[in-house]
């Protein structure tokens, strides 16, 4: 009879242990109320004699999370029909309410390939966030249809100082000033470009200004950046594309060497017409026959990393549409990576 007991004794408390791990406890779903941004919609053309007015101040109703929260808004732009895929963002702030110069706004328009020989619409919508456990919530989203001025897009970037920069033609060792840079394209700031790296036993750091008020390093050499950190080593020389996430605090590099690949070529798409790296110009080139047909740039005989011309604007795109050759003839191809933006040259003789 004891034996019975205490197999029915366990046999309830395994039950019990079973209906303890199906529970599953799911996110609560509260009833909230997103913000409401005043209408903003209209056609504007920018100029640069008004760079340095208010464009706009946004303004929008508080987000309602059923509690009481410090929220953080956002102000977002992206191309319209885009569903905020690549949104960028503006403002961030915790008022109701903040202004952006017609400058400050045609950089970032510049910045996210807007062309500035016609208009092109935009979503604007506020966000807001009271923590990663709480969704966030999204405004209204009005369009304005707007033509930006051309101007030098002046993008964020980080130095790389390090002792490769004299043997590498960047002038003199661990010089912030002297170092070549990386650029944030989008302006969010994740950061990316080529240096070449010349030398034994390589070092560098990421400073943010061009001297050492700010830096980052990698003290235990695991990918991620420590302000004032150890120098980062880089195992043996080359052309490297370095990246940089200064929020998430991580980076990379690999080393690459570059070809011209494509049916214009004469090994078409089997094989590449390697380029040649010269540290006086900071270019990479090649010169061969073409016929006519579409050309795109790669990295270590791979698709893995490559690059072509979207919309056919001059400057490169990863992964970006072929590049057209029109006519048969001899050119030499420039390649320059180190220009933010990446930009090609296409040079009959």
């Amino acid at each position: 009879m004891k034996k019975i007991n205490y197999i029915l004794s366990t046999i309830i408390i395994l039950l019990v242990f079973a209906s303890c791990e199906k529970e599953v406890f799911e996110p609560v779903v509260g009833v909230y109320t997103p913000p409401a941004m005043e209408d903003v919609s209209g056609t504007y053309v920018f100029s640069e004699d008004i760079a340095d007015d208010v464009f706009k101040t946004f303004s929008w109703t508080d987000a309602d999370f059923g509690f009481q929260s410090a929220t953080t808004y956002k102000v977002q732009l992206d191309f319209a029909g885009n569903d905020f895929a690549t949104a960028v963002d503006l403002i961030t702030t915790t008022e109701k309410s903040a202004s952006i110069t017609v400058g400050a706004l045609n950089q970032k328009l510049l910045a996210m390939g807007a062309k500035t020989n016609v208009p092109s619409d935009f979503e604007v919508r506020v966000t807001a966030e009271v923590s990663d456990y709480v969704q966030t919530l999204a405004s209204n989203a009005p369009v304005m249809n707007i033509l930006p001025y051309k101007v030098v897009i002046i993008y964020p970037s980080l130095y790389l100082p390090g002792n490769y920069q004299a043997a590498s033609g960047y002038e003199s060792d661990w010089s912030p000033d002297k170092a070549q840079q990386v650029y944030s394209i989008k302006q969010n700031e994740k950061y990316e470009g080529y240096v070449n790296m010349v030398g034994d036993g390589i070092m560098f750091k990421f400073t943010d200004e061009p001297n050492w008020d700010l830096n980052w390093g990698d003290t235990d050499a695991d990918g991620t950046l420590d302000v004032n950190g150890t120098d980062i080593s880089i195992p043996t020389a080359g052309y490297y594309r370095i990246k940089a996430d200064i929020n998430a605090l991580t980076y990379s590099f690999e080393k690459t060497d570059w070809g011209l690949i494509g049916d214009a070529t004469p090994d078409g798409w089997d094989a590449d017409q390697n380029m040649t790296y010269s540290m006086d110009t900071k270019t990479w080139t090649v010169t061969v026959d073409l016929v006519a047909g579409t050309i795109k740039f790669r990295a270590n005989d791979d698709w893995a990393l490559n690059y072509g011309d979207t919309g056919f604007d001059g400057t490169l795109d990863e992964g970006g549409d072929n590049i057209p050759i029109d006519e048969a003839g001899n050119y030499t191809i420039v390649l320059n990576l180190e220009a933010p933006g990446f930009a090609y040259e296409i040079i009959k003789n």
